[in-house]
Formats: structure tokens, C-alpha cells, sequence
């Protein structure tokens, strides 16, 4: 039997870098076959919580797989079927923005496309602190989208960040199972 492939993709909220990299692993763990995707950004800016490079070395060796940073490289996903799903995790508002608009400019949003244009699941995991701004717009839009479903979320800090939206990054693997049935994990909004 083979293993259900997963693109995992990653934006720059760096935040949520070891949230995510822990849902990497419990995908491996339940016997997902994982190739891991970056954008620039979050493959080349050192921030507080964590140098790029260890980053990248950590995440190839979890996944036994090179990064696919490139557009070119992400590019023939779809085409060839690379992926039965996309996650995209952490998706930030900016990203977010660009799959609103069909901007494919960075290794994340061209895999999401590729993946998009044979018509198989993008699986979105937000982490944006305007996702009740200027961005809820951009949600609202991708709700209505076939094949784009969302990893429930909720305010990560309601006092000091009233419009930030963080995905349950708990959730990303009973998400992934749903969305690969075409179905949304619910409640969207926790």
C-alpha cells in the first residue's frame, strides 16, 4: 500500500515554527509520506526563534527529503502528482492574500496552485495577527474556494491582539484525514 504524500509547507510566522515541525512528526509517526516546502522567507531569515539553517537541517532530516525552496521546484507538484494533499502550516496573512489574488510568487503559494490545478486539497493552517482584519476578507474568500479547506482556529490573544487567528496545530492531522475525504474539519472558528 502506499503511503498518502503530503506537502508540507511552511510561511514566516516563526512563532509557530515548533508547533508545526511537531505536526510534522506526528504525520510521519501515522505513516504519511512527508516532503517538506519553504517559502523565501521562512527558508532564509534568522529570527529570535531559530536560525534558518537549523531550521532547514532539522526539518530534512525529519522528513528524509530536501526542501523544495525554489518555484521551479514547486511547479510540477500537480503535474506530476507529488502530493495528495498540501498543508500549508504555518499560512500566514500574507500568503493567505496571495492565494486570494492567484499570486504564485513564492515556493508555497506555486505548490498550493500546482496542487490546486489537478484539483486536490490545500489544507490551510493560519497563524496571522490580522486574520480579523485586514485579512478576514481573504478567509471569507477561501471558504468558498472547492478543494481549500482550513485547520480550526481561534484567538491566540484577544487583549493584545484582538485581530490575530492561530490555527490548532493539534488539529492538523484529523484536519489532513478529513480533507483528504473532502470534507471540513468543524467547527472552523474554536
Amino acid at each position: 500500500m502506499n503511503k498518502i504524500r503530503v506537502g508540507f509547507a511552511m510561511c514566516g510566522s516563526f512563532c509557530t515554527f515548533r508547533k508545526a515541525i511537531e505536526q510534522m512528526k506526528k504525520l510521519i509517526e501515522a505513516k504519511y509520506k512527508v516532503f517538506p516546502i519553504m517559502s523565501f522567507n521562512a527558508s532564509q531569515i534568522n529570527t529570535r526563534f531559530g536560525k534558518a539553517k537549523d531550521f532547514i537541517s532539522e526539518i530534512e532530516d525529519i522528513c528524509d527529503s530536501k526542501i523544495i525552496n525554489t518555484i521551479e521546484g514547486a511547479e510540477p507538484i500537480g503535474p506530476k502528482n507529488m502530493a495528495d494533499i498540501i498543508l500549508i502550516a504555518p499560512c500566514t496573512g500574507n500568503t493567505l492574500g496571495k492565494l486570494c489574488g492567484a499570486i504564485t510568487d513564492t515556493p508555497v503559494t506555486m505548490a498550493a496552485k500546482s496542487q490546486l490545478r489537478v484539483h486536490k486539497p490545500v489544507l490551510i493552517s493560519l497563524a496571522t495577527n490580522d486574520a480579523l482584519g485586514a485579512s478576514a476578507q481573504n478567509i471569507g474568500k477561501m471558504l468558498n474556494n472547492k478543494n481549500i479547506y482550513f485547520v480550526p482556529m481561534s484567538q491566540d490573544d484577544p487583549v493584545k491582539k484582538p485581530n490575530s487567528l492561530v490555527a490548532n496545530f493539534d488539529l492538523i492531522l484529523s484536519s489532513v484525514e478529513l480533507a483528504l475525504t473532502g470534507k471540513q474539519k468543524q467547527p472552523i472558528f474554536i
